[in-house]
């Protein structure tokens, strides 16, 4: 505390009246600790029960009761005990604590309404950095101002009031992270949701951090292969990109993610999956078809669900990304999927317009551009100096009625290396999944492909995209020559094949397969009703038949001129057989 004059005094709060003695030993500390001699003032305070409480300025000593079992909490949570030897621990934690004369700056609630606490007293408080309240509930300090500063709740309010004190913790957010993250559903506090215990981590890392440099990264030309046919042909990601997933709700973008966190099994990918918003139900559901299909040994799921604060909903991203982050860092490759980011930007703007920031376009905050960039930024592909880990981030966007034009939308396409844009009319007609051609793009292309998908691929954009025009102009037209109705014929067919099922994903040398079949017209002539019971024929004849060349081309992503002419003879045997076999 400073007096009129601006002087440093200290006020000493007991419930009993100090002896001589000991103020002569309080004054002696202040002396020492400050260099200077300290005006000392005692009050009263009868709810501190034994013990001093002394306040120097910002700088409070609390070696009241609570203070005391305050501090040997926070003793015994650095020591992170097992689950099995808590006892021995907590013994010895009590032979070696000794109490601290380190001083701790305490503030004072002045308000709180919804998920905003405004706090003063807190000189020293940084951006960022984790208060905590009264009743154990945390906050992170968003918004500096003279006399006060405003941060945002992670838990329930309710509890805190006016007049309250709050503590400094001197930690930016973080979240902890480890190996024993995988196959388990937390909050984006890293806290369990799942009920299959407590979690002992390796380690804490903030969720804010810088993006790798240009010398720490090292150029995208790795595949990351989702299993979908149409995205690995035409639109490859490689490990280290941001490839954004794109369109209005219920056309399929969680499942292109999901096929894509299932296509990694056995290919030593770690995946994170962060819901923002989603319904708890949803994300159950998700966690079990994971689950079934063995994926959550390698999966981390993150969910702020749509009751969570928007705070939570705000850091669960941030928190995915440094999980992923521990994990690259480490030399290994990792999967992140952010769905969807259109939810986050609407938690962020909730908590700008709680904080009175100025509203802009649509009525987000001038900052939300760097909001995403600041995060997807993060996504890289490290040097070899650096571990030469990986993170590919998927990040997903919810459109309204198709509008790509839209504030967040134009936001992240212009921070991500490509797009996918999945598009209503075709998910109604039963094109799963429903990509669309013209508009989606990746930007890293054939660099992301091995040699084999890149000779089978050919020019299977270039054929979808003329048959297109042709059936635009056509579709009014009766009278057809042999030729035209040949190509649209085909088109039809390539579109045909690109339907895949949920929970499917192709392997490499299964795509490879379909492709070269269908772009050197194998399947020309195959009914449309039919053509699925061929794909599934020719693949099991090819696998039977040639099983060393299919698992050659999964090694090594190479296809010889000799294997190509093998797969396309045995294509064609499996033709003139009917397609059934021999």
């Amino acid at each position: 505390m400073r007096n009129a004059r601006g002087r440093l005094t200290a006020e000493l709060r007991s419930a009993r009246e100090p002896t001589p003695e000991q103020l002569q030993r309080f004054a002696a500390f202040l002396t020492r600790t400050y260099q200077r001699k300290t005006p000392l003032h005692w009050e009263k305070d009868e709810t501190l029960r034994t013990g001093f409480r002394l306040q120097v300025g910002s700088d409070i000593y609390d070696w009241t009761l609570d203070g005391r079992i305050r501090q040997f909490t926070d003793y015994l949570r650095q020591l992170q005990p097992g689950e099995e030897d808590l006892l021995p621990l907590m013994r010895q934690a009590a032979e070696d604590w000794s109490l601290s004369v380190t001083p701790e700056e305490i503030g004072q609630v002045l308000s709180v309404d919804s998920e905003i606490a405004v706090v003063g007293g807190l000189e020293h408080a940084q951006y960022g950095e984790i208060l905590l309240f009264e009743g154990g509930v945390k906050g992170m300090v968003q918004d500096l101002r003279r006399n006060e500063l405003r941060c945002i709740l992670f838990g329930d309010g309710e509890d805190i009031v006016a007049g309250g004190m709050v503590r400094r913790t001197h930690k930016t957010a973080g979240m902890p992270v480890g190996d024993a993250y995988l196959g388990r559903v937390v909050d984006a506090l890293g806290i369990p949701v799942d009920g299959k215990g407590v979690i002992h981590p390796d380690a804490y890392r903030p969720i804010e951090a810088p993006a790798p440099g240009i010398l720490d990264r090292q150029p995208v030309n790795t595949p990351l292969e989702t299993g979908l046919l149409a995205i690995d042909s035409m639109f490859p990601i490689g490990r280290g990109q941001r490839e954004l997933i794109i369109g209005d709700r219920q056309t399929g973008k969680t499942a292109i993610a999901i096929d894509a966190i299932l296509n990694q099994k056995g290919k030593d990918v770690m995946c994170i999956y962060v819901a923002i918003g989603q319904k708890t139900s949803s994300v159950a559901q998700l966690a079990g078809n994971l689950a079934r299909r063995g994926a959550m040994d390698y999966t981390c799921i993150i969910s702020a669900p749509a009751g969570a604060s928007a705070a939570l909903q705000y850091i669960a991203p941030y928190a995915g990304c440094a999980l992923a982050e521990f994990f690259m860092y480490q030399g290994q490759d990792v999967l992140i999927v952010y769905d969807d980011l259109s939810k986050h930007a609407i938690a962020y703007r909730c908590i700008s317009l709680l904080l009175e920031r100025s509203p802009g376009r649509e009525a987000y905050p001038g900052d939300v551009f760097y909001l995403h960039s600041r995060l997807l930024e993060r996504a890289a592909h490290l040097s070899d100096g650096r571990g030469g880990g990986s993170m590919t981030a998927l990040p997903i966007v919810e459109t309204q009625a198709g509008d790509v034009s839209a504030y967040i939308p134009t936001n992240i396409i212009s921070i991500t290396d490509g797009q996918i844009f999945l598009e209503n009319e075709l998910f109604f007609s039963g094109q799963r999944p429903a990509v669309n051609v013209g508009l989606s793009v990746s930007r890293v292309g054939g660099d992301a492909q091995t040699r084999a998908m890149k000779s089978a691929a050919g020019a299977i954009r270039l054929e979808l995209a003329q048959y297109r025009e042709m059936e635009v102009f056509t579709q009014f037209s009766s009278d057809l020559d042999e030729a035209t109705r040949r190509q649209l014929a085909y088109g039809q067919g390539l579109m045909r094949l690109l339907r895949q099922k949920q929970y499917a994903p192709f392997s490499q040398h299964r795509q490879v397969i379909l492709l070269l079949s269908a772009l050197n017209h194998v399947m020309q002539d195959v009914p449309l009703e039919r053509l699925e019971e061929f794909r599934d024929g020719l693949l099991s004849c090819v696998e039977e038949q040639a099983p060393d060349l299919c698992r050659r081309i999964d090694v090594t992503g190479l296809l010889p001129e000799g294997d190509r002419e093998e797969l396309l003879n045995l294509a064609r045997r499996f033709l003139a057989s009917g397609g059934q076999g021999g």
